[in-house]
């Protein structure tokens, strides 16, 4: 066995070279069902998904959309209702700064190429990382942490995040393992938001 051989078989004679060619035909795996389901997404042609999904967009721009519901929440609800609210505007922030300010900035990813995308709503998109997808993050992020303390209210903005997240791939913005990405940012950074006071508490006391 030559030098070059062994170490490719590694420590005890365990092939290291196996696991490396499983996580590469996985990834690649991966990269394939998503440019198919990128593709599938941005083909979907329907008038409603149409006229939709870019008001959908156009409200959630700059968190336009999660500030507003929460402003309501504040205005018009009981305690339990600005508490939800205070909770998930902290949500959508700390979403907003792993995901732009820290995961975009480590991680560069090219946009889906545009001839992907067979409409014209590709010529829009922001020269950014596409990993991960920040709108998606704010969205669930704003989500979780509202339905945490006011389950009803979440379940009710839970209906355009998910819009939110299916406008992102079939605008051509992001791939559908950015939106993903971008949701498990959204709910780690609810989880961490809503269960931090209590943890502040236990390390003073």
């Amino acid at each position: 066995m030559t030098v070059l051989e062994h170490l490719g078989r590694g420590v005890d004679g365990f092939d290291t070279a196996r696991p490396k060619e499983a996580v590469t035909r996985l990834l690649d795996d991966v990269r394939r069902l998503d440019r198919r389901l990128t593709r599938r997404a941005a083909s979907w042609d329907s008038p409603w998904a149409r006229k939709m999904l870019p008001a959908v967009e156009s409200a959630a721009e700059r968190t336009k959309l999660w500030w507003g519901a929460a402003i309501t929440m504040a205005a018009v609800g009981g305690a339990t209702q600005r508490k939800a609210a205070v909770g998930g505007v902290a949500g959508m922030l700390c979403a907003q700064l792993i995901a732009n300010a820290l995961c975009k900035q480590l991680y560069e990813r090219r946009r889906p190429p545009a001839d992907m995308i067979p409409h014209d709503d590709v010529e829009d998109r922001p020269d950014t990382s596409s990993f991960p997808s920040g709108h998606t993050a704010a969205a669930v992020g704003f989500t979780v942490a509202v339905s945490l303390t006011s389950p009803w209210v979440g379940a009710a903005a839970a209906v355009p995040a998910v819009l939110v997240a299916v406008e992102r791939v079939h605008a051509g913005a992001h791939y559908p393992s950015d939106v993903a990405a971008g949701a498990a940012i959204g709910v780690g950074s609810a989880l961490l938001v809503h269960h931090a006071p209590r943890l502040l508490l236990r390390l003073l006391t």
